[in-house]
């Protein structure tokens, strides 16, 4: 095999979603180059997930996901996060949609994606590092709120010596604030050597009117700017990026924090946020790897392996009856039984399959009771059509991802107890 092919194999998966433009009349889905130089550098690859209808869907064909980045986009629709409480006129949301018009026009398919792959990290502690508007996916994603607009909600409220401008269109990249950098967290440990003796204040950029109002529960702050602002929090259980952990926001972008017509950092500490995402991002999937690859098949003990032997001669039998085309022999009945007691008892049969095992003779002394429950199956199936259909995309996406992480769990808890019950029998 090529080396290319051995890397594409060897190295971890980091999902980015686009963010879509207009160009030329055309939609064009795009991410910022120094997110992905930086993922690269740090030794994993990032896979673009594009902004298109229905992919919120279709993330398990994304799988493995060893890591999330979440950067830049439109505004989050504000019904997800409570806005009616911001108290802001028909008159004054008008006027933040003429004022930031490139960031206020919602897509509903970003929010979609973005929010269903921040839940997958939280359910499955899959590393997530959140930039601007993924940072504050990430704290509406754990039950966190928004302020619709800090120049209004804000701003405006505060006396001028602690205002503060969060976006500068004329000065777009050159635009910083200071922010003052909270005592051991990881924003600390990153800038430590940028931090004047008795002072925890660094100049960071801004390119958002939007921010965290209300922090969710589940996480810390590691900077605020003078007016309050938090731009900076990270979950302290889900941080140990050696094991693996990573769950992080940052308001600002490190990543675009460099001097005038040079990429050379405003600190040395900008890339770390990438640099300790990534190193989590490697241990998570060398965690994961090695919790599919050392599972060992299971020991029978003496009584189970001659309990298999006897199911096996069964299902051999009803084979042999089926495709030689002869009728059942009485003698044979009591060797069947075994198969059809453990199909009953273990499988969901379609009709075809009860057409053909019934054939075979395998069921012969169940299969009205067979029969009984492909009708209540069928019926069950149906409810649940009916019920699913009323449910929205976002509904049944939640829906199928909780299905999928109960499907996980009861996968991991039967494969203990078939452990136990071997060991119980001495093997």
């Amino acid at each position: 095999m090529a080396l290319n092919n051995d890397l594409s194999v060897i190295l971890p998966r980091v999902l980015i979603v686009s963010r879509r433009s207009v160009r030329k009349n055309k939609f064009v889905d795009f991410v910022g180059e120094y997110h992905l130089d930086l993922i690269v550098t740090y030794g994993a690859v990032p896979a673009i997930v594009p902004r298109v209808s229905g992919v919120h869907m279709l993330l398990d064909s994304f799988e493995p996901i060893h890591g999330v980045l979440l950067c830049e986009g439109e505004d989050i629709d504000p019904s997800l996060y409570e806005a009616e409480i911001s108290g802001l006129s028909p008159e004054e949301v008008e006027e933040i949609r003429r004022l930031h018009a490139s960031d206020t026009a919602v897509d509903k398919e970003k929010d979609s994606i973005e929010l269903r792959l921040a839940k997958l990290c939280l359910e499955r502690n899959i590393p997530y590092l959140g930039i601007c508007r993924g940072s504050q996916v990430l704290n509406v994603a754990c039950g966190g709120t928004l302020y619709q607009d800090i120049g209004k909600e804000l701003t405006r409220k505060l006396p001028e010596n602690q205002r503060v401008v969060h976006m500068d269109y004329d000065n777009y990249d050159g635009h910083r604030h200071s922010v003052r950098v909270v005592e051991n967290t990881p924003l600390q440990c990153w800038f430590k050597d940028s931090l004047e003796e008795g002072k925890m204040d660094i100049l960071v950029n801004s390119y958002h009117h939007q921010g965290v109002k209300r922090l969710a529960q589940r996480f810390v702050p590691m900077a605020f700017a003078p007016d309050g602002l938090i731009e900076g929090f990270y979950d302290p259980d889900a941080y140990n990026p050696e094991e693996g952990k990573f769950i992080m926001g940052l308001q600002f972008h490190p990543e675009r924090m460099r001097r005038p017509d040079s990429e050379e950092f405003d600190y040395p500490g900008c890339p770390y946020a990438y640099q300790e995402f990534v190193k989590a991002v490697i241990a998570y999937q060398k965690k994961l790897n090695s919790s599919t690859s050392l599972r060992k098949p299971l020991k029978l003990n003496k009584e189970m392996e001659n309990k298999r032997k006897v199911i096996v001669r069964s299902f051999s039998l009803a084979k042999n009856l089926y495709t030689a085309g002869n009728e059942m022999h009485p003698s044979k009945e009591s060797e069947l039984e075994a198969g059809a007691e453990f199909l009953e008892s273990n499988t969901a049969l379609s009709v075809q399959q009860e057409n053909r095992l019934k054939q075979m003779g395998a069921t012969v002394r169940n299969g009205s009771h067979y029969i009984e429950k492909l009708k209540l199956n069928e019926e069950r199936e149906k409810l649940a059509r009916n019920v699913m259909g009323k449910m929205s995309v976002e509904q049944l996406s939640d829906l199928m991802s909780f299905y999928h992480m109960m499907g996980q769990i009861c996968s991991e808890v039967m494969e203990r107890k078939l452990n136990g019950i071997v060991n119980d029998n001495g093997c």
